[in-house]
């Protein structure tokens, strides 16, 4: 009957996301009533929409694919508020699993990942997974198998012998082959009646990139799609891109992208999380995987070109114009003003200031085109005093009237120094 289907069937729901990047303060101030940065306020905020859903949906495990920081010796407040988050879903009986990425991993040999005191603690229902290991996790929705393959230092899986005398191409192809070799040992322990997850920070040849071709620490290494779809997984989560993408669709293996808009690589892309599901008929044992990418409304980026030509006999008005065409309350706007050199005295740039008020945060950059400069050729100062030809420069250059005469003036005293000595 319907009532006993129902009863045989177990649906895992899973939220995947990855690089958070607390510590990002580029486009920002300090709040003035909290005291803490507005882009990290931005960035925990779109964090407390993940974490409300994960907690209206009734999810059972919270899949983090690395890079909680922007930097891997965070401040205190950072740790601090990111614990406070954490905590919210180990309390709702909500599994997490945290995955470290390269901007965890620590600076010196023996130290910590930024992660890894919720392992050490060993807060309820937090998993942490620094190398690679084999997890299996029990969730209010039931057992799921987790294979962790987070970010790997060359240092760790190659000795300075191996690397000796090799080319980076050379040195890339043995670290595929080592991390595939750890893929397939972990492959050797999963058990087949249990859903099982690869989770992994790794660049995938192939892959469209955004805003973290800018924050890339050290030298990428990166493996083919091949190395890591393997049909023994349900789901491959994935990490280190920046532009959520579907790299392959069976198995499927995808990027969520970042939670939040970095900066202006990011700006015409959607950001969020998969909402992976992962249906079972206890009976049969088949398996079948759905997921769907969830847009959290963050802080926007906003550019704004305006072309001024030569004719224009009110510049500022007509960018003003331009700035009224765009949405741009609360976002974070660049303003990018390309005019001729004539125009440039035009712009009045505290009537452009409070056209972008409504932003949260505005940059204003000028290409003015100048005209090339005159040079006075030999036969044009034939004849001319020192001071005279110094006069006749001065007028052929770009120099304000003010600025040209104070010129001349020490002009003129150093040609008097120079015919008395």
């Amino acid at each position: 009957n319907i009532f006993g289907d129902i009863i045989r069937r177990i649906l895992l729901k899973i939220i995947h996301f990855a690089d958070l990047h607390l510590g990002v303060e580029s486009y920002g101030r300090t709040d003035p009533e909290k005291g803490l940065p507005t882009r990290l306020l931005d960035f925990l905020d779109t964090f407390d929409k993940l974490i409300a859903f994960a907690i209206d949906e009734k999810v059972d495990l919270v899949l983090f694919c690395g890079d909680t920081y922007k930097s891997r010796e965070p401040s205190q407040t950072q740790q601090r508020e990111f614990a406070k988050r954490i905590r919210v879903l180990s309390e709702a009986g909500i599994a997490v699993f945290l995955l470290a990425g390269n901007h965890d991993m620590p600076n010196g040999f023996g130290r910590a990942t930024s992660t890894e005191i919720f392992g050490t603690l060993a807060v309820k229902n937090v998993y942490v997974a620094n190398k690679p290991e084999v997890f299996k996790i029990d969730t209010t929705g039931g057992t799921v198998q987790i294979a962790a393959l987070p970010w790997m230092r060359r240092s760790l899986l190659m000795s300075k012998e191996e690397t000796k005398d090799l080319t980076f191409s050379e040195i890339n192809e043995k670290m595929q082959e080592k991390l595939t070799n750890i893929i397939n040992a972990q492959v050797q322990q999963l058990e087949t009646n249990l859903p099982a997850i690869l989770a992994s920070h790794i660049w995938i040849t192939g892959v469209k990139i955004g805003s973290e071709d800018s924050m890339t620490i050290g030298q990428e290494h990166v493996l083919l799609p091949g190395t890591i779809a393997n049909p023994s997984f349900d789901y491959i989560a994935l990490g280190h891109i920046h532009r959520h993408q579907v790299m392959n669709q069976n198995p499927p293996m995808v990027y969520s992208g970042s939670l939040d808009r970095l900066d202006f690589g990011d700006e015409n892309d959607e950001k969020g999380f998969f909402l992976v599901e992962i249906d079972t008929d206890s009976a049969s044992g088949k398996r079948k995987v759905s997921y769907d990418f969830h847009t959290i409304r963050g802080r926007k980026f906003v550019t704004i070109k305006v072309e001024i030509n030569s004719q224009d006999i009110d510049p500022t008005q007509t960018v003003v114009n331009e700035i009224e065409k765009h949405e741009i309350d609360g976002a974070i706007v660049k303003l990018q003003i390309k005019l001729p050199q004539e125009s440039e005295k035009l712009i009045f740039d505290s009537t452009v200031k409070e056209a972008l008020k409504r932003a949260s945060y505005f940059t204003i950059a000028k290409d003015v085109k100048r005209e090339p400069r005159s040079r006075l050729g030999s036969q044009a100062i034939q004849g001319l005093s020192a001071a005279e030809a110094l006069q006749s420069w001065l007028n052929a250059t770009n120099v304000t009237e003010e600025r040209a005469k104070i010129l001349m003036q020490y002009g003129k005293e150093l040609i008097s120094e120079i015919q008395q000595s």
